[in-house]
């Protein structure tokens, strides 16, 4: 798994030893929407944890239409000097004479860590962790927020000062300042249309110019509409909430481009910039519901662990994880960052009983419930549908704002063709939970597909088309919403056959034909194939066949859902994301499958290990 991380670079030091030891003491200070892990004391730790609760006040306040709490909570390691700090950054960060962090955001599809240094040295050392937390609380308008909004925003907001009773807000960046009085700005409507395939966006002189006129029009416009009293951002806003052509919408909240282009350019040569402040005295924040508790050693290196693991320092966090085993075997949290090692590693059989044992711990964590479920349900093993759909409802429970676990139980009840009106609900939700999510949508267009509300499902295909960000994701969206067209038309010319009536501008109910080959659990026995892959052929929904071809053989596998393979890499990394239908062809691998039913193959496939 990628993490996106943002990094705040502070001064130069040289390389320290990893330390596999916990510090003595560590403190853990939880609110509703945060957890602060320590090494230092306290009374510090409620010091970062009301901080980061007036900056979450701050955004709601500003932008209440804004979603202040993202679905995997926000765990902040506050680290209390440059040792500790050390033991958990990145890797790349830890040879001699690399720049030193200051504090960074690690953005993962499933959790979301910040690691903050208490002795930093620098006007703003927290900035690109208040960069990434702008962005996330403005994840749930991605589908419609123009990059040049979503950066600039994440540009302004990264300068805030929280202090004990205020907020202040739109420090002004030198650097943005500096580059752009010795550059050419962007046009405005160019500006305005910039997105993830932009050079503007890509290129590094480009990019610069695009960071800096972004953050330098949003400081304009934003501190204008407080003095002037106007809510010109807002509005255009809602326009492309409404999916307005963003060059429209500004003229028709802006005024004449040309004007504020001009205007822009006159306020970039200023002198002095507007800040102002947010009085955060009556925030409706008690200090007294946080709940404080000293770790044990075991429990503090457990955490420490994790960290390690989701910033790719895998022997660090194995070999820490073999040190908390050791002093405690039931310790939920290390068996479920096992899990997490193994399946990074494609180790799902592996990765499946790790998690499972957390489970048996009683953990209380959604995650460990989730994977669990989502890899019985994939692999062949054993797990009972009861197991698994308790899990699932467990892993809502836990976590009701973690659309995936809806995703994943809708899945469940439509494949097996049971409590389908609840698995209909359960994708919307999922949808609603996470409206930004390509994945999620996809996911619960299948749902509907499996469903047989081929109209439902076209709907939701349509309208990811805007969540694609890059061309392949487009052209992926684009081809499944042509197999679902051409499969709706075969369904309804078989139904006209068999003297069934459509009724018109009805969403099509209908018996599913069913797949081409048989949908059952990967319960056989297991087998591996160590080859080349050949004859990829992929069909509506999701069907992926293919033919993996050794020296004495060649074994025919299939599975009726590819998005749900797992897929890993071993050897080298794959450049960007795997697209099977496209990617695997002629790639050697080795294969996990299980019998099946259908004596047409070899078998129904569980896992792929492409390797170099």
């Amino acid at each position: 798994m990628l993490c996106r991380l943002s990094f705040l670079c502070i001064f130069l030091a040289a390389f320290p030893g990893f330390m596999l030891a916990a510090p003595e003491q560590w403190v853990e200070v939880r609110s509703n929407h945060f957890t602060v892990i320590t090494d230092s004391n306290e009374k510090q730790a409620r010091h970062i944890l009301d901080q980061f609760e007036r900056m979450r006040w701050m955004f709601q306040t500003l932008f209440p239409q804004a979603n202040p709490d993202p679905a995997a909570p926000i765990v902040v390691i506050a680290a209390r000097n440059e040792k500790t700090f050390d033991a958990m950054e990145p890797e790349a960060y830890l040879a001699r004479g690399q720049l030193k962090l200051g504090g960074y955001f690690m953005q993962a599809a499933d959790k979301n860590y910040i690691l903050l240094r208490l002795d930093a040295e620098q006007e703003h050392p927290y900035a690109a962790v208040y960069h990434e937390y702008t962005h996330l609380q403005f994840s749930s308008m991605s589908e419609f927020m123009p990059l040049w909004l979503s950066e600039g925003l994440a540009e302004f907001f990264q300068n805030t000062e929280i202090r004990n009773k205020d907020v202040l807000i739109g420090e002004a960046s030198a650097d943005d300042i500096l580059y752009l009085r010795q550059n050419r700005t962007i046009p405005l409507p160019v500006l305005f249309k910039v997105d993830a395939k932009s050079p503007y966006y890509h290129e590094e002189q480009k990019g610069s110019v695009f960071y800096a006129e972004s953050w330098a029009l949003t400081h304009y416009l934003y501190t204008n509409d407080k003095k002037m009293h106007t809510n010109h951002v807002a509005d255009y806003l809602n326009l492309m909430s409404q999916h307005k052509d963003p060059v429209v919408a500004a003229e028709q909240t802006f005024g004449d481009l040309n004007k504020l282009q001009a205007s822009l350019e006159a306020y970039i040569g200023h002198s002095a910039y507007m800040d102002f402040i947010l009085s955060s005295a009556a925030a409706p924040i008690d200090e007294s519901a946080y709940k404080v508790s000293a770790l044990t050693q075991t429990q503090a290196d457990a955490a420490r662990a994790d960290v390690l693991a989701y910033v790719q320092r895998t022997k660090e966090s194995r070999a820490l994880l073999d040190e908390t085993l050791k002093a405690d075997p039931n310790n939920a949290q290390a068996h479920e960052t096992m899990g997490f090692l193994e399946m990074q590693q494609g180790h799902m059989d592996e990765a499946r009983k790790w998690y499972e044992e957390a489970v048996k711990l009683d953990s209380q964590s959604y995650l460990a419930h989730y994977y669990f479920a989502a890899m019985s349900m994939r692999q062949g093993s054993g797990v009972k549908d009861e197991e698994i759909e308790s899990s699932l409802r467990t892993a809502i429970r836990l976590n009701p704002r973690f659309a995936p676990s809806y995703n994943e139980l809708a899945d469940f009840y439509s494949m097996r063709h049971t409590n389908l009106d609840e698995a209909s609900k359960l994708a919307i939700q999922a949808i609603k939970l996470d409206p930004g999510s390509l994945a999620v949508r996809m996911n619960s267009a299948s749902v509907f597909m499996n469903l047989g509300r081929f109209d439902d499902a076209a709907v939701i295909m349509r309208s990811a088309i805007k969540l694609a960000k890059r061309p392949d994701e487009v052209a992926m969206v684009q081809s499944r919403i042509a197999q679902l067209d051409q499969f709706k038309a075969g369904a309804q010319a078989n139904m006209s056959l068999s003297g069934q009536r459509v009724p018109a501008g009805r969403t099509i109910v209908m018996d599913n034909p069913g797949p081409k080959h048989p949908t059952e659990p990967a319960n056989g026995p297991k087998h591996e194939a160590l080859g080349v892959i050949r004859s990829v052929k992929c069909s509506y929904p999701s069907v992926i066949e293919f033919k993996v071809e050794a020296a004495d053989k060649a074994v025919s596998l299939y599975s009726n859902d590819y998005y749900k393979l797992e897929f890993s890499a071993l050897g080298f990394t794959p450049s960007d994301d795997l697209h099977p239908c496209d990617d695997i062809e002629g790639m050697k691998a080795r294969v996990q499958y299980t019998e099946s039913s259908d004596k047409s193959v070899d078998g129904q496939v569980i896992a792929v290990e492409l390797r170099k």
